[in-house]
């Protein structure tokens, strides 16, 4: 794994104005960036990120079936009494997945370690899929990368298959966002795109316009009934807004589904580690309120963690993360080393909720910046990866979209 100095593309921003990449700078600084591209060799990409990505999604699977299952882990999770089971029977329904993405740090060397899930509404699936992709081609026209460089990235291509796979030929879909978002936009448009190439009928409205029927339908802004709605807005919003309790009788098929919400939540990190301690990809991970005294030397952790903790021990004590178990762009999220807060986001959104903890995994530096690696899933498959880096050690909203390719 390197960072490579390249030439930028002379008309690359006027291509971003002309294809809708109005995002590729955002609040006054670039967050697309090729200046420099991450290369990686076809071994590290095969074996290390999209072999065990795949193997991650089949584990955060049969956790979902395990959370399901518990009362006492859906409350963790903080699901809603009320919502519980629409949860849980979109899961023993069948309700398809359509994608996600992994955030991983990875060093080129040792085993990509599994940071969070965003399973239920990840962003930057436009720059990763379709950007960056034709910025390998043109740099290969170009004669800045040697014949036969490639790319992991078969993102929009599994995304087509993927709708064929699930739903008929000429179905009709909706796709909804909260309005005047020009990167949230962004990807849904990119979802839109995969399914007309599928077949399917795409139409879009925002989320604020959609209505309720007479007889409990939601509706477009047009009066058409939805009856499937890719939705890019959380579930754990949704199941407290007052649309959620028309859900269940809608008749409504949401993407991502229900069930997706136990995995978009950080309280699947420590349910992982319960059910998979010691795998090489995950990182020791603890409800704080099971181990916050034990972590401060002022008694025992929890009885049902207490033998994991005492072997992940040491190991926290040199360094761990607390995250809230829902949160975005790295807010409310601290780095504690030595008994010291090392860093912490200035954004305190979602500081009310309960956390977690979990071993610190370093992102490597390269020129003052830190990648994390974005590891998609489609379907059930690791199809593709997109770059993040920040100078902070915590990626967030202001983080820089990099380029990659696969050495020849």
């Amino acid at each position: 794994m390197q960072k490579i100095t390249l030439p930028e593309r002379n008309d690359w921003r006027a291509h971003a104005q002309e294809v809708g990449f109005t995002f590729a700078d955002m609040h006054g600084e670039p967050y697309w960036d090729e200046t420099s591209a991450y290369a990686f060799t076809l071994t590290q990409i095969e074996n290390d990120i999209e072999d065990p990505s795949t193997e991650l999604h089949a584990m955060c699977r049969e956790a979902v079936a395990k959370i399901i299952a518990s009362e006492e882990l859906m409350t963790r999770l903080a699901i809603p009494d009320a919502y519980r089971d629409l949860v849980a029977d979109s899961w023993r329904r069948g309700d398809p997945e359509i994608y996600g993405r992994f955030d991983l740090a990875y060093d080129g060397t040792n085993p990509a370690k599994l940071l969070e899930y965003n399973a239920d509404t990840p962003t930057s699936l436009y720059e990763s899929a379709a950007f960056q992709w034709q910025w390998l081609e043109d740099q290969l026209k170009a004669g800045l990368l040697p014949e036969g460089t490639d790319q992991f990235n078969g993102i929009h291509e599994a995304l087509v298959a993927r709708f064929s796979d699930v739903f008929e030929q000429d179905s009709d879909l909706h796709f909804t966002a909260v309005a005047d978002n020009p990167e949230d936009y962004g990807t849904v448009e990119a979802m839109g795109w995969a399914a007309r190439e599928a077949g399917l009928g795409a139409h879009y409205c925002d989320l604020d316009k959609i209505g309720l029927s007479d007889d409990g339908h939601f509706l477009d802004d047009q009066d058409r009934r939805i009856a499937v709605l890719f939705k890019l807005y959380p579930w754990e919003d949704l199941l407290r807004d007052d649309y959620a309790a028309h859900i269940q009788g809608s008749g409504c098929l949401f993407l991502e589904p229900a069930w997706k919400a136990l995995l978009s939540n950080k309280g699947l990190l420590p349910v992982l580690w319960q059910m998979f301690e010691g795998h090489p990809n995950l990182l020791p991970a603890f409800f704080e309120a099971d181990v916050a005294d034990a972590l401060a030397g002022r008694g025992p952790a929890a009885p049902a963690c207490a033998d994991a903790f005492d072997r992940a021990a040491a190991e926290l004590a040199e360094a761990h993360v607390r995250k809230p178990i829902l949160s975005r762009e790295g807010a409310s999220v601290t780095i504690h080393q030595s008994g010291k807060v090392i860093e912490q986001s200035q954004n305190s959104d979602y500081a009310e909720h309960p956390r977690i903890v979990q071993a610190y995994a370093p992102l490597p530096t390269f020129d003052g910046f830190r990648p994390v690696i974005g590891s998609w899933i489609v379907g059930e498959t690791c199809a593709g990866i997109g770059i993040r880096e920040d100078r902070s050690r915590i990626t967030q909203d202001l983080s820089r979209f990099k380029p990659h390719y696969i050495l020849a």
